[in-house]
C-alpha cells in the first residue's frame, strides 16, 4: 500500500485542551480533507468533545471505533475513525493542567510516530499538547518535535545527533524555519552556532525544493535573519553575523543553495511576505531562534498557520496554536489551522 492509499493519523492532542474540539469540528465541516483520516486517541474524551460542541449549537458527529488504521478508508464522510490508546484512565477537566493527559497526549504522539516509521498510516497530525503537563508526567521532551525526533532516531537505531530537525511555521504567505527550538533565550544564542546554521539551511533548502520529480520550488530562496539589531550593524552590536552567520551562508552557497543575508530581523520577514498575488523576495526565512520566527507568521494570522517538522524520515503536521486551556470545553475553538494541517499533509505524502 503506498502512501497515497494510506490513512492519515491525528493524534488527540491533550485531552483537556482543546485538541479535541476541533478535531470533531474538522470533521464536521472539512469532509473532503478528513476523509481517510483517523484519530488515535480515547473514544470517551472525543465524545465529550461532540458534546461541547453540540453545546455550542452545532450538529452532533458520530465516533467509530476501529481496530486497524485500514479502517478509517471506508468511514463515511464527517463520521470520526477512532483507534483507541491505551491509557487514559478516566476523562480529565477541560482547562487544567493535568499529569495524565500530559502521558496520554505523549503515548498518542509515540504510537503514531512509530505507525507512521513501519508504513502504517501515511502521515501524522498532532493536535496541541500541553508542556506544562508533559513536564508534570515526566516526559523528558519539551514538546512534539523533539519527541518524534527521539522516536525516529530511535527507529533508524542512530544517536539523536544524526537525526537533526527543524521546526518550519507555514501559511499562504510566509514561511520561516527556526535554528533553535524549545530552549531559553540565553541558550537559543548559545545555538547560533556555524554548523547548527548550516545544518539548517541544509534541511530549509531540502525541504523546499522537495524529492526530485515534485512540483515544489526547483531552487528556494533562503533568507537569513541575523541574531542582533540590524544584523550586528557591523559588529557595533554584536559579531555573530559576522563571525558564525555569514560564513555558514557563504559555505551553504559553495553547496548550491540559494541563501542570501544575514539581513536585519526587523525587515527581512516583510521582504519574504507574499501578498495580493505576488511573491515575496524570498520563498522562505531562516531565524535563529524560537519567537524571533514565530512571531512574523503568527500575526498574520494563528488559524492560518501549520507547524511542519523538517528532516524526519516521516510527514508530521500541526495546527500553529496551543490549547487554549482558557476556552477548552467551550466549544468555540476555531479548527481552521487543524483543517490547514491535514490538508498540508496530504499535499506533503503526494
Amino acid at each position: 500500500m503506498n502512501s497515497g492509499t494510506l490513512p492519515i493519523a491525528i493524534t488527540l492532542g491533550d485531552a483537556a485542551g482543546i485538541g479535541p474540539e476541533i478535531i470533531v469540528k474538522a470533521f464536521r465541516d472539512a469532509p473532503q480533507v478528513t476523509q481517510g483520516c483517523l484519530v488515535a486517541g480515547d473514544v470517551t474524551t472525543l465524545r465529550r468533545a461532540v458534546s461541547f460542541v453540540r453545546g455550542a449549537g452545532q450538529t452532533s458527529v458520530p465516533v467509530a471505533v476501529i481496530e486497524a488504521p485500514s479502517q478509517a478508508l471506508g468511514a463515511p464522510p464527517r463520521c470520526i475513525p477512532v483507534l483507541p490508546v491505551a491509557g487514559l484512565p478516566e476523562l480529565v477537566p477541560p482547562g487544567q493542567v493535568s499529569a495524565p493527559a500530559g502521558r496520554y497526549a505523549a503515548d498518542c504522539v509515540v504510537w503514531a510516530a512509530r505507525a507512521a516509521l513501519r508504513g502504517e498510516i501515511a502521515a501524522l497530525v498532532t493536535a496541541p499538547l500541553h508542556k506544562e503537563a508533559l513536564a508534570a508526567a515526566g516526559i523528558a521532551f519539551p514538546g512534539h518535535t523533539e519527541l518524534l525526533q527521539a522516536e525516529a532516531a530511535a527507529f533508524l537505531n542512530k544517536p539523536l545527533r544524526d537525526v537533526p530537525v527543524r521546526m518550519m511555521l507555514a501559511n499562504d504567505e510566509l514561511r520561516t524555519v527556526l535554528v533553535s527550538i524549545h530552549v531559553s533565550l540565553r541558550a537559543a544564542i548559545e545555538a547560533v552556532s556555524f554548523d547548527n546554521v548550516l545544518q539548517t539551511l541544509r534541511l530549509t533548502h531540502q525541504f523546499v525544493r522537495g524529492p526530485a520529480g515534485t512540483a515544489r520550488v526547483r531552487r528556494p530562496r533562503i533568507g537569513v535573519a541575523g541574531l542582533n539589531p540590524h544584523a550586528g550593524e557591523g559588529g557595533l552590536f554584536g559579531r555573530e553575523e559576522i563571525e558564525i552567520i555569514g560564513p555558514a551562508i557563504a559555505a551553504a552557497r559553495l553547496e548550491g543553495i540559494d541563501a542570501s543575508g544575514p539581513f536585519a530581523p526587523d525587515t527581512v520577514f516583510m521582504r519574504a511576505r507574499a501578498r495580493d498575488g505576488r511573491p515575496g523576495e524570498f520563498d522562505v526565512v531562516v531565524a535563529m531562534y524560537h519567537d524571533q520566527g514565530l512571531i512574523p507568521v503568527k500575526y498574520l494570522g494563528v488559524d492560518r498557520g501549520v507547524n511542519v517538522t523538517l528532516g524526519l524520515p516521516l510527514v508530521r503536521t500541526s495546527p500553529d496554536h496551543g490549547t487554549a486551556f482558557d476556552i477548552a470545553g467551550t466549544g468555540t475553538a476555531n479548527a481552521a489551522s487543524l483543517i490547514e494541517a491535514i490538508r498540508m499533509a496530504r499535499q506533503l505524502c503526494a
